[in-house]
């Protein structure tokens, strides 16, 4: 255990990370710029909480983000689990990089390849980025319909045929700890579950106070199968740290009146236990067995010693109870206080 921060084992491999983790999106600017020293001084922070388990990947910031990480984890490497992804590679481009959700970017765009020499290339890419010799988990990034529409079958099939192998021969080579994917699509992650062998599954938005739909079919096949959950983006994009104010973000998108409504709810029984919303959404999927890590995204050394706080807040359990009681989360959904 990390100081003030516990862990707990992934999958059936022999790393721990921490329960709390440091998802680097932000560092790569999501909707606003961050200076160089701001991300520095924001990973000092979550490692001096005891936080040390790091997920980036080239896509964030097109490769800004894990040029941060990795100037601020050089000297603090030993002790951490470090992730990233395969699937895009990023090539220069003249002038500004395509529009996105991330401010000033790298001048690159990205070119998608799930190969073997594809994710062998994007390997190498990112450990010169980051500086870093080696990582503890690589991910299958966003093989998925929101990015790759119909063609998403023929994604699936190439990295299954091709990718996958080299994955599977880093691991067993003991190059890497463990090998994963990383989406937010539960049905996209049963498939990669009856399809190959996969310690851990980065799943994003999927398991938090207003979506359980992985209890359906992905959790009991992950549990059978002893695939660890590392459950991103537990706050949905925005409205489960804000709250249902006007221009809350869901999925990247402002929440449409059903999920407002929900929330509302939500912050009603929130109000009444005395317990905050953003304490309610970062312990939440904690309360599954198969859950081993809660990855937040942190762009501040404020970020993040409120979201410790958060993490570490007590949370009666007559407050899981009303959720349930109400209809607004899963009656099966296990819940348990973490802090």
């Amino acid at each position: 255990m990390t100081e003030g921060v516990p862990t707990r084992r992934l999958g059936r491999t022999d790393l721990a990370v921490s329960v709390l983790g440091f998802g680097a999106a932000p560092l790569g600017g999501v909707y606003r710029a961050l200076s160089d020293a701001e991300a520095d001084a924001t990973v000092a922070a979550a490692y001096d909480a005891g936080l040390r388990y790091f997920d980036v990947a080239p896509f964030y910031g097109l490769g800004l983000a894990e040029h941060r990480l990795g100037h601020a984890l050089r000297e603090r490497r030993g002790d951490c689990v470090v992730s990233t992804k395969v699937g895009r590679l990023l090539r220069p481009v003249r002038g500004r990089a395509p529009e996105s959700m991330y401010v000033d970017p790298l001048p690159f765009e990205v070119v998608y390849d799930y190969s073997y020499d594809g994710v062998m290339r994007s390997i190498e890419d990112s450990q010169q980025r980051t500086g870093l010799v080696d990582f503890d988990i690589l991910f299958i990034h966003d093989v998925n319909r929101r990015w790759h529409g119909d063609a998403v079958d023929r994604r699936f099939d190439e990295v299954m045929a091709d990718g996958y192998r080299a994955l599977d021969e880093l691991r067993r080579n003991g190059h890497v700890k463990a090998i994963g994917v990383g989406v937010n699509d539960n049905e996209i992650l049963v498939r990669f579950a009856e399809a190959g062998r996969f310690d851990c599954f980065m799943l994003a938005g999927r398991y938090t106070l207003l979506d359980q739909s992985p209890l359906d079919q992905l959790f009991p096949l992950c549990e059978r199968e002893g695939i660890s959950i590392v459950s991103a983006a537990p706050f949905n994009s925005g409205i489960l740290a804000t709250g249902a104010r006007p221009g809350a973000k869901f999925f990247y998108a402002d929440a449409p009146p059903a999920i407002l409504e929900r929330t509302r709810q939500i912050e009603d029984v929130c109000e009444r236990h005395g317990v905050p919303l953003a304490a309610a959404a970062l312990q939440f999927a904690l309360g599954h067995p198969v859950v081993a890590s809660v990855a937040a995204g942190f762009s501040s050394p404020a970020e993040v010693e409120t979201n410790v706080a958060m993490m570490r807040f007590h949370i009666p359990p007559a407050f899981w109870e009303e959720l349930k009681a109400q209809g607004l989360v899963r009656k099966e959904s296990p819940t348990a206080n973490t802090a």
